[in-house]
């Protein structure tokens, strides 16, 4: 469902550069108006998200956290010993 919203621009510079985007992508202003504003709204959701990332990044610190390298580093062998051990069973 189309819905009609009257947009008052006070840059005229702002609009002619809409107005040539849009001539040049061969689509209506009213395009990209709502592209942008779509995009616009994702960033300030994930402006959201920003906090509690930093937060839960310093819990982490705060744990004695390690980067996922050495983690995974860690549990290389046991990843092996588990591949080894399937082929095993596999070949009973």
């Amino acid at each position: 469902m189309a819905r009609r919203m009257t947009v008052v621009f006070h840059d005229e510079e702002l609009y002619t550069a809409l107005k040539v985007e849009a001539a040049r992508r061969h689509r209506p202003a009213s395009h990209l108006v709502a592209e942008a504003v779509r995009e616009w709204l994702e960033r300030q959701e994930d402006a959201e998200w920003v906090p509690l990332v930093e937060e839960a990044r310093a819990e982490w610190r705060a744990k004695g956290g390690r980067p996922w390298e050495e983690v995974e580093a860690d549990l290389r062998p046991v990843r092996d010993k588990t591949k080894t051990l399937r082929k095993r069973e596999a070949g009973k």
